[in-house]
């Protein structure tokens, strides 16, 4: 296939792209660095500071002898995405082109504005880019589970169905997003259903949970192919920050009383999920649904992990519970369906001990690097 990662500097994206092209399709990496810009601005810069994308794509194409093409330009401006999309004539779209932190949509008005507009402009320009072109290729959304917020109902895969007065109808799963971020990702999934109901258009979107990890397949080896790993408390995932506590000897900051169940993944079932999504695309016509993610945890739980996996390799690690600066539950039921990225032939690789035990030992020669100064929350929702 011919495939397009929009957003492909990214810690999701640059991994996507990498595997899509060695597994023989061709690919187009498009990015603006926004980011890296957001990054710099709040001093949440990563723990290791990666190459630009035409760097990365000239170190994987020496190793691989496999091309990636590179395109640099804001996709929330029609008139850099339309020509782009026109040229390049995709089989399908990894839609990842979006500002990504809860906390800094939370931030101030600035930070809310960039966000709304960056995320809802570039999903409604790709819509328009896919009707003008190829109607007949295939997005793959990146949703998110917060989308859901923490009903008291088991959370269906995207969809429910409702009975009313001796009737039923089928509908989205009711969203109560806990962020302005994970609004946006709502408002996403209702443009992608109006224009798929309106125009044919074929969607998959893909509700993940928090992603750990640092290396996958195609980089491993390498260390200026590794993803973007941010720990501070904008862009660090729970897991990718507890880990870096524990080698830098910060105690672990669980958010009030840490009992906030979420559904995790590792970064290579990301991979594997997308790549699924893509190479068996939803019909014309149809807005499919997968929550995406491999085993549930609270935060205690995971706290409770990599403090066990630190002891083993004489790490002292200390919990401690803070106040939460976010508006959310820290006790409720949490049970979400996730079966049909199984049923496409995901192959899940979980949290073992191994698994953290490696992230930990790729961590510690960058302990000298660690500032914890960024960990601790430094944006609050009220």
């Amino acid at each position: 296939m011919r495939v397009m990662v929009l957003g492909g500097d990214g810690y999701l994206g640059w991994p996507t792209a990498m595997h899509f092209a060695a597994g023989g399709h061709e690919v187009m990496v498009v990015d603006n660095y926004l980011r890296r810009t957001i990054a710099r601005s709040t001093g949440s810069e990563p723990l290791f500071e990666a190459p630009n994308l035409e760097a990365r794509a000239d170190i994987f194409g020496t190793i691989r002898d496999t091309p990636i093409e590179v395109a640099i330009g804001d996709c929330s401006e029609m008139m850099f995405l339309d020509p782009l999309f026109a040229r390049f004539l995709p089989d399908a779209v990894v839609h990842y082109a979006e500002q990504p932190s809860a906390p800094y949509s939370m931030r101030g008005f600035h930070e809310a504005q960039l966000t709304l507009r960056n995320n809802l402009g570039v999903t409604f320009n790709l819509i328009w880019a896919v009707l003008r072109h190829k109607p007949e290729c295939h997005i793959v959304k990146l949703g998110t589970m917060g989308e859901y917020g923490t009903p008291n109902i088991d959370i269906e895969e995207g969809w429910i169905a409702v009975g009313h007065n001796g009737r039923e109808d089928k509908f989205l799963f009711p969203r109560q997003a806990g962020s302005l971020y994970h609004t946006t990702k709502v408002l996403d999934t209702d443009l992608l259903w109006f224009y798929v109901r309106t125009h044919d258009l074929r969607v998959t979107d893909l509700m993940q949970g928090p992603v750990y990890g640092l290396s996958t397949w195609e980089c491993e080896g390498n260390l200026r192919l590794l993803p973007n790993f941010h720990y501070d408390d904008i862009f660090g995932t729970v897991v990718n920050r507890f880990l870096v506590q524990a080698v830098a000897g910060v105690p672990l900051t669980v958010y009030g009383k840490g009992e906030q169940t979420r559904g995790y993944l590792n970064l290579k079932d990301t991979l594997q999920c997308v790549r699924l999504a893509a190479e068996k695309p939803a019909s014309p016509g149809e807005l499919r649904i997968f929550n995406q993610f491999t085993e549930q945890f609270t935060v205690n739980e995971l706290a409770a992990r990599v403090k066990r996996v630190s002891a083993a390799l004489r790490l002292p690690v200390e919990i401690r519970s803070i106040p939460n600066p976010r508006k959310e539950k820290e006790e409720h039921y949490y049970n979400a369906k996730h079966s049909g990225l199984l049923e496409l032939g995901l192959q899940p690789h979980f949290m073992t001990d191994d698994v953290l035990t490696q992230m930990i030992e790729t961590i510690i020669p960058f302990k000298a690097d660690i500032d914890s100064n960024k960990i601790l929350p430094r944006v609050r929702w009220s």
